[in-house]
């Protein structure tokens, strides 16, 4: 399981926790997110995450 991390605000997707308060079931794959999915956070696409080492 990997953590992709928005290269404009920050905001963290952990594919172990998902994100069920944004309609991402944990253990979710980010390969598996829907690609029309956006940031909760600052409302940008997939194309502006990055996986992240934390």
């Amino acid at each position: 399981m990997k953590v992709w991390m928005c290269v404009v605000c920050g905001w963290v997707y952990d594919e172990a926790a998902g994100a069920p308060d944004h309609g991402i079931a944990p253990g979710t794959r980010w390969a598996d997110v829907p690609a029309d999915w956006f940031c909760p956070e600052c409302s940008v696409g997939k194309s502006d995450f990055v996986m992240a080492e934390l």
